[in-house]
């Protein structure tokens, strides 16, 4: 199928036939008795656990990490069988990375930045990494932080820029919080995010190392599977009442976030189940308390609920080569996980006059076109796939329908001026990328009103990427436009020629949405994890890669090393060791 063409109703039914993969057993809802239970033991812990002495925690953190390990490969196992893919392929190199891989380093980063603690205070920052913004406010280097990390995402470069009032003089007043003023013992739950595996628990190492809050974690029913092996890979944190990890759906939910002895809520979802948690469940009911300012959960609640993810096309010189290369780095952002992943790419800013923009979208269906459709594994996936396509007169389809796999869909030349287009204010989670253009006399007008388009009329603020010609950047005029464009962009993450989900996975990063949010609007969330810097007030982060990198970025569709990488990665992350560089580089070129 091509341009202009919306798939008839029979390909449809093709994709609603039930699939055949067979998904793993998930331990059955948690009753109600067994929550308080569960509640009670934990909340009993939590003020041994804040006063624990740093050294212990990292004796814990680490016995907890080495029995992930223990555990690594059968989730690996369980993801791909879960997301209908075949564990001997490449393709199950994407659950090595995000499943295994990134649980591994946080954890690791953690440890060490425990040690740092123990030994300075806080986790070291060189004072060359620290650096004056023009208006006062101070940038953070921190990734790399080290030689190892480059093994990472090499010729990747990331920042933090912190919030106003935080200047190089108060800097120390804004890290290490709780272990300069530790709280005598808090209790949270983490409502856990059912499409990437690692998500659920290095939220709750952040509570637990860094934020110093004992928690119970509620398995998302989507990937509850993955639930007894974290116990077993936790077991001396639940033993010793830490942690306590439940099941089940809303009203488990409902039930936890209500409890009288949960101090805290940290929730990955929707904005609609924040508001339902916070606000209430009847529209006028919610729009009330909403001005009243009068919510119905008065606890402190975290989150991180999605993002209609833009990346930002500049015009630019740019090559067949460089074109084709950011085409297959877009793809890869639509394929990745099945598009089930806040940072997926959404939707394309464009430039009308930019002479390279059929180009840039042929390039982007050429490259999803080689690469295979993808189970829709998430409840409700199909329905919005059609919701999003029908009645359009820009689609083009990508790929064949088959039993529980959807197309992939890109929708090109959306109005811009359309008040009333869901594609700015709904993220589709699902295989839909959508593309609009903006009129611009020049590149500085195009980058003033991309960034003001996207600020005021796309939902979210969770991630943001910006493609950028290295001639634009080092054009004084067009380069100074881009500095302040990402100052300018309320996301709390900003990414240069690279994928959000790169960010993600650095770990040492904070991620979370622009602080920017409030529970009335609440965006892409409020608050942050990973952050293994222990920085607070960040304000985003920013991170810079080439136009084109060598060896190829692992989200590349068609990574010919992928499940290699993975293994080998998840490896160094447990053990880090110069001796295994060499091999991760032959693997990383091979891709």
């Amino acid at each position: 199928m091509g341009v202009g063409v919306t798939p008839p109703k029979a390909c449809i039914a093709v994709m609603t036939k039930p699939s055949m993969v067979t998904a793993p057993r998930s331990p059955p809802p948690t009753s109600a008795s067994e929550i308080d239970a569960a509640v009670k033991r934990v909340k009993a812990a939590a003020k041994e656990f804040a006063a624990l002495p740093v050294g212990d925690k990292v004796a814990l953190l680490q016995r907890m990490r080495l029995g992930y390990g223990e555990v690594a490969e059968e989730a690996v196992r369980l993801g791909c069988q879960a997301k209908g893919i075949d564990f001997e392929s490449e393709d199950s190199g994407e659950e090595w990375l995000a499943n295994a891989m990134i649980t591994a380093r946080i954890m690791r980063l953690t440890e060490e930045a425990l040690r740092d603690v123990e030994r300075y205070g806080a986790p070291r920052i060189p004072d060359a990494h620290i650096r004056e913004l023009p208006d006062g406010r101070v940038a953070i280097k921190v990734f790399p932080a080290n030689t190892f990390d480059s093994v990472l995402l090499p010729h990747h470069d990331g920042e933090v820029f912190m919030q106003k009032g935080v200047t190089r003089a108060n800097l120390d007043e804004h890290r290490a919080v709780f272990y300069k003023k530790p709280h005598d013992g808090r209790l949270c739950v983490v409502l856990g995010a059912g499409n990437v595996a690692s998500i659920s628990s290095t939220d709750c190492v952040y509570k637990m190392f860094v934020e110093g809050c004992v928690c119970v974690l509620k398995m998302n029913p989507i990937n509850a599977y993955l639930g007894p092996l974290f116990e077993r890979a936790f077991a001396p944190a639940i033993a010793r009442g830490f942690l306590a990890i439940v099941y089940g759906g809303s009203e488990q939910g409902a039930q936890l976030a209500n409890h009288g002895l949960v101090d805290e809520l940290h929730m990955t979802g929707s904005d609609k189940t924040y508001d339902a948690l916070v606000w209430g469940t009847q529209p006028q009911e919610v729009a009330d308390r909403k001005a009243r300012h009068a919510p119905v959960l008065t606890k402190t609640v975290s989150s991180e609920l999605g993002n209609i993810s833009p990346v930002i096309v500049v015009p630019g010189p740019y090559t067949e080569s460089e074109l084709s290369y950011q085409a297959r780095s877009i793809a890869g952002m639509v394929f990745n996980n099945a598009s089930f992943n806040c940072v997926a790419a959404k939707l394309l800013v464009t430039c009308q006059a930019w002479e390279g923009r059929r180009k840039l979208l042929d390039g982007i269906e050429t490259h999803l076109k080689r690469a295979p459709t993808r189970l829709a594994y998430y409840p409700g996936a199909v329905e919005r796939w059609q919701r999003f396509i029908d009645g359009r007169p820009h689609v083009r389809v990508i790929g064949e329908a088959s039993e529980g796999r959807l197309p992939f869909a890109l929708l090109t030349d959306v109005d811009a001026s359309n008040p009333n287009e869901k594609v700015f204010s709904e993220e589709p989670w699902c295989t839909v990328l959508s593309e609009t253009s903006l009129p611009a006399p020049d590149t500085v007008g195009f980058l003033r009103d991309a960034v003001r388009f996207v600020n005021d009329r796309v939902w979210g603020t969770l991630c943001a990427t910006l493609i950028v010609h290295p001639k634009t950047l080092a054009d004084p005029l067009t380069g100074a436009a881009v500095d302040q464009a990402i100052d300018a962009l309320r996301y709390g993450s900003v990414s240069l020629n690279s994928f959000s989900g790169a960010v993600f996975a650095i770990g040492s990063a904070p991620w979370g949405g622009h602080p920017s949010s409030t529970p009335q609007n609440i965006q892409s969330g409020s608050g942050v994890v990973h952050n293994t810097f222990m920085l607070e007030k960040s304000e985003k982060f920013v991170l810079r890669a080439p136009l084109k990198t060598y060896p190829i970025a692992l989200w590349l569709p068609g990574h010919r090393s992928l499940k290699e990488m993975g293994r080998k990665l998840l490896d160094f992350e447990m053990s880090p060791s110069w001796l295994k560089v060499p091999g991760i580089g032959l693997s990383a070129v091979g891709g």
